[in-house]
């Protein structure tokens, strides 16, 4: 066999697309979704159909397997292989053409199946298989593993949607497939003529999902007109390599309505799923209240423990549907966004069933069986048994309409005794699918997980058959081996198996990251904010699989061999915005931003780290010399003149206020200086300087017109946690915000001296120092952590106080509420905080003090009334926000003032110090660009007001455009009545 290195010049010599065989390029690419983990020896991006065929052509001289892959969702293992990996995402991912007439659309493999579905939406059309994962499967994988999705029902499988397809096979030949034997490769007429009865009893009585093993063989025979290319749908890669697919498409409804009935469990949504198929659904499928525990906000449900979710094609139909169903309660939902909230459970099923109730991990494996419609009710009966018998635990749900259930189950996939039982379950739910007249697959295809075990489904013959169907294409065996035919143990290859023992958080975190791919989504104006730098450079490294992926491996040490000093993981994580989008949108909570902070930790212990870490890392303690020693306006005129070294030059420093937040708050000035708008009103009032009335009258902080509203009673006292940011950056927003916690009538406090999160020591991976900096702060708050003063009970008395929400105080340890303004600050201290110093109760206390802005006034003052500001709003809801805080509470107070309009601004792409960092500045402004700014100018027209609670998203927009972002507190101050300055003789 040729060496990697010549094989690698070769390529290199040969095709026009990228060769890669470093030791990053394949690492990224030794995982799919599956439980399984093969180390290919390089990697290939061709760039067309030509480079495709040079490549299967050299790899086949050499005696190297090939592997075609997609967006590496693959659940079974069959994406991942020895050999080269061919990734037809990065420049084969062309839509061709669009022909609505006949209805039917010409896509290169690796097109993104939502990349089709939106450009022949406004023809009415739609492609009908419809995966959960359309964001970013693509084609050729869908091709591959015949996929099908919840409309099924209605438009069958990718199978039924393929007329044509361009075929090059191993060694380089290429072939057109059809219909009828022409483009037929050589001795496959031959193969199925010999083959007649094996194919109409062998594969007779399938259904819809038989999709195992090459189950659309008998699409061959004459009588059903000889589909070469339905027959090579479902090949798993094992064939061939397709370049070029003709797909056809569909019309789609205009007005779908979805019903949703409820019934009193799983197997009664079960038993009636076969028997509303008469009524013509679109689709029908089937969940149980386990499976949205974590998605009550996405919809009301109807009463019952089970549904089933059941599209029609107009509000008649589905009224139809709903008198005749024998269901406890039902619902309709004709608005399309309504029916979008509640879609998005059942597409977040395969994240959301990867996690057990108590928080434990559910694995692939047994992904998808199917069984006949009529026969799913009692094999979800009997699949729970043998769950139950073997002490697993799974949640089903499902295409019901179609009995193909998808599962993930709690297997113990490192222990020995763990894959013995994974193993010998396996085997036994393989026979219990086969007595029901099922399929081991019903989507995914069989992979790695379940070809072994593919004679228990079929005989002897049909098994013959398939690896005679193989030999025909694939006569040296090059394409895809190990899946199908002649396939590898399923309890081989298992990816967990080269983590080391005891590995720590980061062990457990790597592991975690099933690989759906969620993060690969660049759907704009989706719900999450997850890899913001993904979505600027497209590259797999960038995203968060792909980061995890690489922290694997270097833990396994096979292909990343240098440990915490790899410069390929350095190189994917100095991307990292760190921003914790994945922490909350990715379906199983992979948290990068913490995974880097702990490798920056590493891999710089013992070294001098960049210029940035030092000056950004240490912001705060900086920032805190310069103003004892009241140098900011000097240290702005030179920083406007040369930055500070190791800093980017492509963008000014924000400038420093010469009057910090606190010295403001200690000098307690008889006028307020909140934000300059509000400045400007006060100045241009009539009677400037007065009273109402005219008179002169006591003044001081919190001296508002709703003061005397709140007198009677003690004021709440909260602490305002005077941030780095607003405390020597932007000290107005501080100021504001005083000024409208007293209008509601608390009583306002800060620390008695210095204080910090530790944010920038933590995104700079400095955790020794993050620690101490953290201890420090504890014992200054020592005092301010006690009995909060005021109305008794104030930090626990409250409804919602113990309900586990975050920041919820626990009941028992009565905390004074802090109250950050910065939502990055207040992320840290609610997460970074416990998880740093675990053993030290004070900072579970501080922790479960944090309160956000709106969410201080909505717990503590619930009876103010914030000012009517009656206009739009536009910007963005922080990442931290987003992912850690929440940003319920704020949407209520923006509704309660008045400001209409939704926060859908996406990432800024500053991100604290990361924009401030060399080489950073291009993404930086990418990422606003593609999401924020945009957002800004199609408001502008409506004079909204600007929202942007984080001082790095305002900074950002105040450099990028020609906008002004406020946080909340300021807005709401300049909506307050105006408190004129004290005249004193």
């Amino acid at each position: 066999m040729t060496s990697p290195g010549e094989l690698e010049r070769t390529l290199r010599a040969e095709l026009r697309g990228e060769v890669d065989f470093g030791a990053a390029a394949r690492a990224l690419t030794t995982m799919d979704a599956s439980n399984y983990r093969r180390v290919p020896a390089g990697v290939v991006a061709p760039r067309d159909a030509g480079d495709v065929a040079a490549a299967l052509r050299i790899c086949a001289d050499a005696g190297v397997p090939v592997v075609p892959r997609g967006g590496g969702t693959s659940i079974a293992g069959q994406a991942t292989g020895v050999g080269v990996v061919l990734d037809l995402t990065r420049h084969m991912n062309a839509l061709v053409s669009v022909d609505p007439v006949a209805r039917t659309a010409v896509v290169q493999p690796g097109l993104v199946l939502d990349r089709l579905r939106d450009a022949v939406r406004p023809y009415g059309l739609a492609f009908g298989p419809d995966p959960s994962t359309h964001a970013r499967c693509t084609l050729g994988g869908m091709i591959g593993n015949n996929a099908c999705g919840a409309h099924s029902v209605a438009w069958g499988t990718t199978a039924d949607n393929v007329s044509e397809l361009a075929v090059t096979a191993y060694g380089g030949s290429s072939y057109r497939l059809g219909t009828g034997w022409a483009g037929a490769p050589e001795g496959l007429r031959e193969l199925v003529a010999g083959n007649l009865a094996v194919l109409r009893t062998g594969l007779a009585g399938g259904f819809s999902r038989r999709i195992s093993g090459y189950g659309g063989l008998d699409a061959l025979l004459p009588e059903r007109g000889v589909g070469l290319a339905r027959a090579f749908c479902g090949s798993e890669g094992t064939l061939g390599v397709v370049t070029e697919a003709v797909v056809r498409l569909v019309e789609a409804p205009r007005a779908p309505v979805l019903a949703v009935l409820g019934y009193a469990d799983e197997s009664a949504a079960a038993d009636a799923a076969a028997g509303l198929l008469g009524a013509g659904p679109l689709t029908v499928e089937g969940m149980a209240r386990d499976l949205v525990r974590g998605a009550a906000a996405a919809g009301p449900l109807p009463r019952g423990d089970a549904w089933l979710f059941v599209e029609m094609p107009d509000e008649g139909a589905a009224r139809s549907l709903v008198r005749g169903a024998d269901a406890v309660d039902s619902l309709l939902v004709t608005d399309p966004a309504g029916q979008r909230a509640l879609w998005r459970i059942r597409e977040d099923a395969a994240g959301t069933a990867t996690r057990t109730p108590d928080g434990g991990m559910a694995w692939p494996g047994w992904e998808d069986c199917a069984v006949p419609p009529a026969r799913l009710g009692a094999y979800l009966r009997e699949f729970r048994a043998l769950l139950a018998a073997h002490g697993l635990r799974g949640t089903p749900y499902g295409h019901f309409g179609e009995g193909c259930v998808h599962v993930r189950i709690d297997f113990d996939l490192v222990s020995p005794a763990g894959i013995a039982r994974f193993r010998s379950f396996s085997g036994e739910l393989a026979d219990l699918v086969v007595s029901h007249g099922g399929s081991l697959s019903g989507e995914h295809g069989d992979g790695q997980a379940r070809a072994e075990l593919l004679p228990r489904m079929y005989g002897p013959e049909v098994i013959a058959l398939f690896g005679a169907y193989k030999d025909v294409w694939d006569p040296a065996g090059g394409m895809n081996p190990g899946m199908l035919v002649r396939p590898a143990r399923l309890d081989e290859n298992l990816r967990f198996a080269v983590l080391p023992p005891g590995g720590g958080e980061l062990a457990d975190g790597v592991a975690r990251c099933v690989g759906v791919a969620k993060c690969r989504t660049t759907e704009v104006g989706g719900p999450g904010v997850m890899c913001p730098s993904y979505r600027v450079t497209g590259e797999e490294r960038h995203s968060t699989r792909g980061r995890a992926r690489l922290l694997h491996e270097m833990l396994a040490g096979e292909v990343v061999t240098d440990g915490w000093r790899s410069r390929e993981v350095a190189e994917a994580l100095d991307l990292c915005l760190s921003c914790k989008g994945c922490r909350s949108d990715c379906p199983v909570g992979v948290d990068m931003a913490a995974y880097k902070a702990e490798f920056l930790h590493h891999h710089w212990k013992g070294r001098i780290r960049p210029p940035a870490h030092y000056l950004l890392g240490g912001l705060p303690r900086l920032l805190r010399t310069v103003a004892l020693l009241r140098a900011a306006t000097p240290l702005n005129a030179a920083a406007r003149l040369l930055p500070p070294p190791g800093l980017t030059r492509d963008r000014p420093l924000p400038p420093l206020s010469p009057t910090p937040f606190t010295r403001w708050w200690h000098s307690r000035p008889g006028a307020y200086s909140a934000s300059p708008a509000f400045e400007a009103r006060v100045r241009a009032e009539p009677g400037f300087g007065k009273g109402r009335g005219g008179e002169s009258r006591p003044q001081g902080p919190g001296a508002t017109a709703a003061t005397a509203a709140t007198a009677a009673t003690a004021a709440t006292a909260v602490t305002l946690w005077p941030d780095t940011f607003t405390e020597y950056l932007s000290p107005h927003t501080g100021q504001a915000a005083v000024r409208v916690l007293e209008a509601a009538g608390l009583d306002v406090t800060v620390p008695r001296g210095p204080v910090c999160c530790g944010l920038t020591y933590v995104s700079t991976g400095r955790l020794d120092r993050a620690r101490t900096v953290l201890r420090r702060t504890l014992t200054r708050l020592d005092a301010d952590l006690g009995e909060a003063p005021g109305r008794p009970g104030a930090a626990k008395g409250r409804p919602d106080a113990g309900s586990g929400r975050p920041g919820a105080g626990s009941g028992s340890d009565p905390v004074r509420p802090v109250i950050v303004l910065e939502p990055s600050c207040a992320a840290a201290l609610r997460t970074d905080l416990p998880a740093l110093l675990p053993d030290d109760p004070r900072a579970h206390r501080l922790a479960a003090a944090v309160r956000t802005f709106a969410e201080a006034l909505e717990q503590y003052a619930p009876n103010w009334r914030p000012p009517r500001l009656d206009r739009p709003v536009v910007g963005q809801t922080h990442c931290h926000q987003h992912a850690v805080l929440g940003d319920a509470a704020d949407r209520r107070l923006r509704e309660r003032a008045g400001l209409t309009g939704e926060l859908s601004g996406g990432c800024c792409g500053l991100a604290g110090n990361f924009g401030f960092e060399p080489g950073h500045h291009a993404v930086s402004v990418a990422c606003a660009q593609e999401q924020l700014l945009p957002s800004l100018d199609a408001a502008r027209n409506d004079r909204p007001a600007i929202l942007a609670d984080g001082f790095s998203c305002r900074t950002q927009i105040a450099q990028l455009s020609p906008y002004r972002a406020h946080h909340l507190a300021e807005l709401l101050a300049d909506g307050l009545p105006i408190e004129r300055p004290v005249h004193t003789p």
